[in-house]
């Protein structure tokens, strides 16, 4: 072993600032394509609004290069940008903070004699979190006003729950703190996401020179602008075949008209993506979405009425079983975290972390005692408190772990957060009152989970390991992007909301007509789903012990997991398409076909992304509505 230590790319003041620059600008044009619905951009897992600005960034920066050396990013500098941009769309994102607000909002604007909201839930609602000024609100949910001389109605809320943001994102943040050595170095995870914004800021790499990557946007890139220019004059011809179609209406005789959804279609940056993920991988994500869909035929043909097979309440259970599979693989390095968190010897350092592992734990320990309080003062049971949050972390550890090794491009398992499964498990009786309206307000972020942040800054540690960039440096600029991210997110939606009007208010009447309706309608514990959870968990478990035994088997837990989600029914056939292509390739080529192959995908993945965040620019300059390349 070389005894001489690797030298880490520093960072410069100059790369942060023009990151938090950058900040606000992408963040008002989040929240200003939510009118054009193009804001899909939080709901995949490789953002391409992110990737679109690490492209421009890159050309401008060869410009700068020739121009005046001293004016240019370094391959650290331009990944550190991109990460800081990722973890701001993905707080400023659809299940984030543009639910947060309409949230903790909509009761006080939309109560009426008829929902009789007031007398249900209003007295559980501490006015430190809600805003009550209905005059203000009217101009917030209709628009055709300013934000700024509301702010002082806005001004209590914001804070708390500005608070509550940091602290979840700060537990998350330690969580990969201390599992990066872990994943990163001892398990190798592959993070296949990583791939493109690697390939695209090292000049070294040859991405740009390749043509075989050119070839790849240029079809991506033209199949997109030949369908958006239609879009707009539909005397041109579009290119037919390429989104998804539902097929399920040709079945239609008993027991396949169980097959309710089966949609069949290519997205080129699916395709893309997919060909970075393990082939076993790709294959178990095409295989278990055809086995939800076959079990979902069985139950019809063996005469249950009751949905069938609980696919969600499974995909839950597996992400728990994901995450505890995950602690235990890493159980002795845990101790030895342990050992070093105690000040007792240890088999490795933490010098070189982006954060000593005693920072992490007490980091992590402080963020969890404010939400606990936070939640408590809003009026949660503790035990209801602890069993969330002990949910919603192992839920988020899974998906972070799943994604590290996997890949996929979604996992947004709507529905399907703590909050519904501890309803569906224990009852409305025994959660009571109180306890249902405070889940009510953390709705915002366990309504679905596509744009988790915890796996973008797992991601950002790949980046900064694989980049060599000064893990310290990379982990503070991460810390104060989050932070500003927060502000900025917060205050470009509130902005455009008292200018153009709320579009996302169906998150507040989504939220507080289901309390209303748990309230008038209680409904009792459901063994069915507790034990759809536990099937989950163990299947996850079982697929993981004997993928341990035999790593010729195909079947993955990620892959069983993941299928269920919404988002999947979109891309399970590009998948396979990618699976089949790559396949082919290996198998002829090995794994210089592979590589030579590899720039055209990548191509794809860009082509459509760089077009896609075209038609959303084009949209919010014109003010008309442009063609949706990845419309969910």
């Amino acid at each position: 072993m070389s005894l001489v230590k690797r030298r880490r790319s520093p960072l410069s003041l100059k790369a942060v600032c023009i990151g938090l620059l950058l900040i606000p600008a992408n963040a008002m044009w989040q929240m200003m394509g939510l009118r054009w619905d193009i804001a899909h951009m939080s709901m995949i897992s490789l953002l391409y609004n992110t990737i679109t600005l690490l492209f421009v960034l890159t050309i401008v920066n060869r410009f700068a290069k020739k121009v005046s050396p001293h004016l240019s990013l370094s391959t650290a500098e331009l990944l550190t940008i991109y990460v800081m941009l990722c973890l701001s769309t993905a707080i400023g994102g659809h299940m984030c903070v543009q639910i947060l607000l309409p949230i903790i909002s909509y009761a006080f604007a939309y109560a009426t004699p008829e929902n009789d909201w007031q007398s249900l839930f209003w007295h559980y609602i501490p006015s430190w979190t809600s805003v009550t000024d209905k005059r203000g609100l009217a101009n917030f949910f209709d628009g055709g006003s300013t934000f700024y001389p509301h702010f002082p109605a806005w001004s209590t809320p914001l804070l708390w729950w500005g608070l509550f943001l940091a602290a979840l994102f700060s537990v998350m943040l330690s969580i990969n703190f201390i599992f990066r050595r872990q994943w990163t170095e001892n398990e190798k995870l592959s993070y296949p996401l990583i791939q493109l914004p690697l390939a695209m800021a090292n000049p070294r790499s040859g991405f740009f020179r390749s043509k075989a990557m050119w070839i790849g946007f240029a079809v991506a890139a033209a199949i997109d602008l030949l369908n958006g220019v239609n879009y707009l004059f539909p005397q041109v011809p579009r290119l037919s075949g390429i989104r998804a179609y539902d097929i399920a209406d040709f079945f239609t005789v008993r027991p396949w008209n169980a097959i309710t959804w089966f949609p069949i279609g290519i997205y080129p940056f699916a395709v893309g993506l997919a060909f970075f993920m393990p082939l076993e991988l790709s294959f178990s994500c095409w295989f278990f979405y055809l086995y939800w869909q076959a079990f979902r035929v069985l139950g019809s043909a063996v005469g249950l009425s009751a949905p069938f097979p609980y696919a969600e309440e499974q995909s839950f259970g597996a992400y728990i079983g994901i995450g505890l599979v995950a602690v235990w693989s890493a159980r002795r390095y845990l101790s030895q975290v342990l050992r070093r968190l105690f000040g007792m010897h240890a088999t490795f350092k933490d010098q070189d972390e982006p954060i000593s592992y005693r920072a992490a734990v007490i980091w992590m320990v402080l963020s969890m005692v404010f939400l606990v309080v936070f939640c408590y003062k809003l009026g949660m049971s503790l035990w209801v408190i602890a069993t969330f949050f002990g949910l919603f972390f192992g839920l988020a550890t899974g998906i972070t772990r799943m994604r590290a090794e996997l890949g996929s491009p979604v996992h947004d398992q709507h529905y399907a957060g703590p909050d519904r499964m501890m309803y569906s498990v224990f009852g409305a009786k025994r959660l009571g009152a109180s306890n249902l309206t405070g889940l009510a307000y953390l709705y915002f972020f366990n309504r679905a989970y596509d744009c988790l942040l915890m796996p973008h800054h797992l991601e950002g540690l790949k980046i900064a390991e694989r980049a060599d960039i000064e893990n310290k440096t990379f982990a503070r600029a991460v810390i104060v992007a989050i932070g500003v991210s927060i502000i900025a997110t917060i205050w470009a939606y509130l902005h455009v909301s008292y200018q153009d009007g709320v579009y996302t208010a169906w998150a507040g009447r989504e939220t507080f007509s289901r309390l209303g309706r748990r309230l008038v309608q209680p409904a009792g514990p459901d063994t069915a789903v507790l034990s759809a959870i536990s099937v989950g968990t163990v299947m996850a478990v079982l697929l993981a012990f004997l993928r341990g035994r035999w790593m010729w088997m195909p079947f993955h837990p990620a892959g069983y997991a993941v299928t269920s989600t919404f988002t999947m029914n979109f891309f399970w056939f590009s998948l396979l398409v990618s699976f089949i292509l790559k396949w082919i390739i290996t198998k002829h080529g090995g794994i210089g076909g592979f590589r030579r192959a590899a720039p055209f995908f990548l191509g794809l993945v860009l082509g459509e992304f760089v077009v896609t965040t075209f038609w959303g620019t084009v949209a919010i300059l014109f003010r008309v509505e442009t063609y949706i390349t990845i419309n969910l």
